[in-house]
């Protein structure tokens, strides 16, 4: 299936850099700071990205190549494209209806949208928004039968791939947050308020859409809860670590893929392979969990230089992704398909409603024309052109 591409719509934003900027600005700084920040020193959320400039690429000119075709089978679909986006809580507090906007991009253009436990939209609505094509990241919880409610949820909406995030076993120490009042239990402050009042647009459709909230989560929590109290749900709720015993109670639960997210080491890939998983996306939580470790693509090269893992599960990539050219390189040291969050959370919060469409035309454009540079014509062709 060959791709056509559609320019971004908006020439004046082609890259990410120039989302982000825009985003900046019309964001209040306390919900900017929640999406851009790392944990402690931020130390790792910048290998995340610095990293992938060591990744280089050698094109071949004179090689005859033919239609560029960009498309990838994933867990029994093809896709118009080998990229997806990553779940992200409070997208609604970054950007009113950002979960909506960019589940129903993500569907328009037939790529994966992964819905986080603690997005501000629903299971059940962005499946009807996503017909049904959503995915779901899993944050597990303390009690099994919340576990058990939430994944006969996601059955009853035939959610296609469930995702358990494995790499929160605490919150992390995220500075940004604690400042700006974010962290848990979170709490409005004057500052806060002054910052949104700069930021009309943001307003404005906050009170279109309503003060976002755990939806997903509602049917779990007491109605009334104040700010300090929904802290506390939170903390009893879902901090704990997911050993791989809970993981196997998942796999014998749920039939469909199951894939596991923030996997980095050799040891938990022999341990997800052992029980049967379909796959794995190698994250560091976006920087966000432990600043002494290392980067995304540093765990993804270890990772993929083992033949022990080939062919056993898809084995996937999320963090530190900025362009096209940087999609080539995961593609080419062995990712399978990538995500990105941020990047498309810059998207939304630029151009409002616009943004998914924008971001996820933009990436493509990227891709497309470095796999014109290197002559090749699909995704699996990538690693022949690592330098």
């Amino acid at each position: 299936m060959s791709v056509k591409i559609k320019y971004p719509y908006h020439t004046g934003y082609p890259s990410v850099a120039d989302l982000k900027k825009r985003a900046k600005w019309r964001i209040p700084k306390f919900a900017f700071d929640y999406l851009e920040g790392g944990c402690n020193e931020e130390l790792n959320l910048a290998r995340n990205e610095n990293d992938f400039d060591n990744i280089l690429l050698k094109p071949q000119y004179l090689h005859v190549s033919g239609e560029i075709d960009m498309s990838v089978e994933l867990f029994g679909k093809r896709y118009s494209a080998p990229f997806g986006i990553s779940p992200i809580g409070l997208q609604g507090l970054m950007w009113p209806n950002a979960p909506e906007i960019l589940a129903k991009a993500a569907a328009k253009n037939n790529i994966p949208y992964i819905l986080s436990t603690v997005s501000t939209s629903s299971i059940e609505r962005i499946a009807e928004v996503s017909d049904g094509e959503a995915w779901f990241q899993l944050y597990h919880p303390t009690e099994d039968r919340l576990r058990d409610d939430i994944l006969d949820r996601l059955k009853a909406v035939e959610c296609p791939v469930l995702v358990v995030l494995v790499d929160v076993p605490s919150f992390g120490l995220r500075y940004r947050e604690i400042k700006s009042g974010l962290s848990m239990p979170p709490k409005m402050n004057i500052s806060n308020v002054a910052q949104a009042l700069i930021c009309p647009e943001w307003g404005i459709k906050t009170l279109q859409y309503g003060i976002p909230s755990f939806a997903t989560l509602k049917p779990y929590m007491e109605k009334g809860l104040d700010l300090s109290q929904l802290g506390q749900f939170m903390n009893k709720t879902f901090t704990g670590k997911v050993n791989i015993q809970k993981v196997q109670a998942i796999r014998d639960i749920w039939k469909g893929p199951l894939v596991l997210k923030g996997i980095a080491t050799q040891e938990d890939m022999d341990a997800a392979i052992s029980i049967g998983v379909d796959g794995v996306i190698v994250s560091n939580h976006g920087g966000r969990q432990i600043d002494a470790g290392e980067s995304s693509i540093h765990s993804l090269i270890r990772l993929t230089q083992d033949p022990a893992y080939k062919n056993k599960l898809k084995i996937m990539m999320d963090g530190g992704i900025r362009s096209g050219v940087d999609l080539g390189r995961a593609y080419a040291v062995g990712s399978e398909f990538n995500f990105m969050g941020r990047p498309f959370m810059y998207g939304v919060g630029a151009l409002g409603d616009e943004g998914g469409d924008h971001t996820i035309n933009m990436f493509k454009a990227q891709l497309y024309q470095v796999m014109q540079q290197l002559s090749i014509e699909n995704i699996n062709q990538f690693p022949s052109r690592l330098l």
